[in-house]
Parts: C-alpha cells; structure tokens; sequence
C-alpha cells in the first residue's frame, strides 16, 4: 500500500508541474470549448474556456505507470513482470483517442466536426468487447463476487455481462462531465475505493494504478476547480470510465460499479428518463434539465453546491462500496 500511496502522491505532484503549462498551451492554441444551448444558460459565460486537459491527466499516468508500475528489480535486474496492467493502459490510450477526436468539434469556432453518438457508441462497444475477450481469455476471469455470499463462476456468460460492465460504465461517467470539479472529484472517489480493494486482494500493481488515476485527477482539479481554467473534456471523462469499469472487472467487484458509481448511475439513468419520457408524453419533461446536475442547478441549488453535495453522496458510496466487497 505504500508504493500505491506513493505512487498517487508523486501523480499529483506530477499534474500539478504539467497543468499550467498545458492549460496555457491550450488557451494560446484558443482550444476553448462551444458551450451547448442544452445547458443552463448561467453556463454560458463558460464558452471559450480551454478544454481537452484530460490530456495532462493521462500523460501524468502514463508517466508515473512507466515509472512505477510495469517493472520489478528481481535479482539484481529490472524485469517487466505486471503485464495485466497493460490492460487498463491499452483502454486509456485508446478512449483517449476517441475523446480527443470527439473533443475537436466542441471547440469555439472550431473547423473539425466531433463524432456523433452513433459512431461514439460503435468505437466504445468496440473497445468493450476487446476489454471483455482479454478479461475472458487473456487473464482467465469469468466470475462474480457478491457480498456475503462468495464467489461465483459464470463461463461464457461473462463475456457479455463485461461488455455491458465497460460500455455502460463508460457512458455514464461521461455523461456526468458537466460541472466544475464535479467528474474530477467523483471518479477520484470511485478510483481510491478500488484501489482499497484491490490491495485488500493482494492485487498490487492494480492499486499503483488506482491510486495513480487519483493523484493524477487531483492535480487536474487544482485547476479544474471552480471557476474552472480548464475541462477535460472526453479526452478525459471517456478514458475515466472505461478505465474504472475495467478495474471493477480486474477485482471481480464488477457488481458493485453501480455502488461505488452511485451517482453515475444518477445521472446517466436521469438522461434516459428525459430522453423517454419526453417521447412518451409527447414533448414533456420529468426533470428541467438532464443530467441530473443541470436539474439541480435549476431547481436553485448553486454550482458548488451542487458538486459538494454530490461529492458527499460519491464518497458514502465508496465506503459503503469497500465495506460489501470486505464481506465477500
């Protein structure tokens, strides 16, 4: 646990360093985001703020996972022996990407076109079913553990039951993106509780790279924080939640994503109630503004109000996240 600790606490040091330097690269670059006319207009005096910042975020983990968590000094000779941790390296890179490429068609003025939700899902059901093969067949997990009860097999089951994990989970975190502070804190929540958990199973080198992530989000809210001079943007929020729903499947504590997540779950289930009951009724809302936060926002609650109050809520989650997994 103390390389962990250590490892998280360098990860902040680390965003800190790269932060002003890439928020004032992206502000000379006028890579400022296009607020959309869905959010509440107070948001608007937000427009041209620098976004894609989730890139110092990822870089600082890179960084520190070369440095800390690929390789171990055995007899005298340095061997690279974590090799599952290449897993939630390969779906950062790659949602990095896809958000990154999503990201240049917010931009103010911007000449590129993002990608559309039709496309956004086929690359993320792509990587959830490249996440779900390597958990299958490359680190041999097929199973479920569920408080109280124990451990489970599932065989081919599975496979589809982690595709859902990585898609869903991936979707819901980004939908969350939305506030100052708010997704940064939320999944910084989200990654320490795995990261317990996973040193409670002895999985070390997956607890390096929770504890990174969480290093790594709280630099970038040093900067993100209210009034923000910086989003991540997908660059960063997509990475995010493939990148827990992975660690979920790594510890087997998959079932408790939507726990240790509660409030993901909040606002990515308020976007789909929107979304059908406005159908249903034929053009009538059930809440003012989706996601959740929006609604909050308009029904009076501040923005840091509303980030703190789900800040308390994302970290009772978490707690009440490691204590059923130590039951199992």
């Amino acid at each position: 646990m103390i390389e962990a600790l250590l490892s998280g606490g360098g990860a902040f040091l680390l965003a800190l360093a790269l932060g002003r330097p890439t928020v004032s690269w992206l502000r000379t670059k006028k890579l400022g985001k296009a607020i959309s006319e869905d959010q509440p207009s107070s948001h608007m005096i937000k427009a041209g703020t620098p976004t894609m910042g989730g890139a110092f975020i990822w870089a600082t983990v890179a960084i520190v996972t070369v440095l800390t968590n690929l390789f171990e000094w055995r007899n005298g000779e340095l061997v690279f022996e974590r090799r599952s941790i290449l897993l939630p390296t390969m779906v950062v890179v790659s949602m990095t990407l896809v958000g990154f490429w999503d990201d240049l068609g917010s931009l103010v003025g911007g000449p590129y076109r993002g990608l559309s939700w039709r496309v956004k899902f086929v690359l993320i059901a792509l990587l959830s079913a490249v996440v779900a093969g390597s958990m299958y067949w490359g680190l041999d997990a097929q199973s479920i553990n569920i408080p109280w009860a124990g451990q489970f097999e599932l065989g081919y089951v599975y496979i589809a039951i982690a595709f859902m994990v990585v898609f869903a989970g991936t979707t819901a975190v980004a939908v969350t993106d939305g506030l100052d502070g708010l997704l940064g804190g939320l999944a910084a929540f989200a990654f320490g509780a795995y990261g317990v958990i996973a040193f409670g199973q002895g999985q070390d080198f997956l607890a390096v790279f929770c504890f990174t992530v969480v290093g790594a989000l709280l630099g970038f809210l040093w900067f993100n924080a209210h009034p923000a001079s910086v989003f991540m943007g997908d660059t960063g929020a997509l990475p995010l939640g493939a990148a827990l729903a992975t660690v979920g499947l790594m510890t087997g504590h998959w079932l408790l994503l939507p726990v240790i997540g509660a409030v993901f779950v909040a606002e990515a289930t308020s976007d789909i109630l929107q979304v059908a009951y406005f159908k249903v009724t034929g053009g009538r809302r059930l809440f003012r503004k989706a996601p959740l936060h929006h609604h909050l926002e308009l029904i009076g609650w501040s923005e840091p109000q509303v980030v703190m109050r789900l800040y308390l809520v994302g970290i009772a989650a978490a707690m009440v996240g490691v204590a059923l997994a130590l039951s199992v």
